[in-house]
């Protein structure tokens, strides 16, 4: 598949890593705009395909009191929103299989959680809808062995696969980028690093997630020196207070110059 597959996505011509970024869940429309206009205007400057990433729920939770959602319609009418207000293309996650034709109807990619990557059904609703499929690979799971989940992609009808790497466990709490998968599964469809992600540690005594943020830098740059497609961050202007993943996200002041420098290590690696 192309880039070409993305319905708003621009600058797909400027020879630069596409980015899915924005909030790890939608708490509400104000928040969502204002996270998106901020970073439409860093990527309108450095020519950066975008698209906005917004979990419409949370199903995947330590604790049973942790933040879920703030709806599933009523976030699914915000990333709608925030396409049509910004013209830009949209990410969200799915959980279910009756999860794929709805959140079909308000977003332009489906992103297959990695606990859920393995879930046959789960995997085959969402290429049914026709929609490019984000599939991240398990923490449990071998580079090698994403193959098998962009086929299933493919047998169900729809060539339009991506995969995304966030880390493989280490131990009980913390994640490793193995940056040797990064050329493996690129052999079986356009490969994104999910950045913030890979820097989780999870399995806290406390219930809740931590993180490195301090880190995003050093494995952004490492993603883009080792040729990824595209990367995945999530960042929020509020970190301390974001109602999911405040951990391991960047603050939103922080993007400008963080995608200048990958910008620039982009052209370089292009020009060898």
């Amino acid at each position: 598949m192309t880039l070409n597959d993305v319905p708003k996505l621009k600058y797909i011509h400027s020879d630069n890593f596409f980015l899915l970024c924005g909030p790890c869940a939608i708490e509400g429309e104000d928040m969502a705009l204002r996270i998106a206009e901020r970073v439409v205007k860093i990527t309108d400057k450095l020519q950066i395909p975008y698209i906005f990433k917004g979990s419409f729920k949370k199903a995947n939770r330590s604790r049973i009191d942790s933040f879920t959602g703030i709806g599933d319609e009523k976030a699914l009418k915000i990333l709608k929103k925030v396409s049509e207000t910004l013209d830009i293309p949209t990410v969200t996650d799915i959980h279910e299989i009756s999860d794929a034709e709805m959140a079909a109807q308000y977003v332009d990619v489906l992103q297959i959680p990695a606990f859920l990557v393995r879930q046959t059904d789960l995997v085959v609703a969402a290429a049914k809808t026709g929609k490019v499929v984000n599939l991240k690979k398990g923490q449990f799971m071998s580079p090698e062995s994403m193959r098998h989940a962009v086929q299933k992609v493919k047998d169900a009808g729809n060539t339009k696969a991506w995969i995304t790497d966030r880390g493989t466990m280490f131990g009980y709490q913390d994640m490793i980028v193995d940056f040797r998968g990064i050329p493996t599964m690129r052999a079986f469809a356009p490969t994104i690093l999910d950045v913030t992600h890979s820097l989780q540690q999870p399995n806290q005594m406390s219930g809740v997630t931590g993180g490195r943020p301090d880190m995003i830098e050093t494995i952004a740059r490492a993603g883009v020196v080792n040729h990824v497609d595209g990367l995945f961050i999530e960042t929020h202007f509020d970190p301390a207070n974001a109602k999911s993943d405040g951990a391991n996200m960047l603050h939103l002041d922080y993007l400008e110059k963080l995608l200048n420098n990958l910008v620039t290590i982009r052209k370089t690696i292009n020009t060898l």
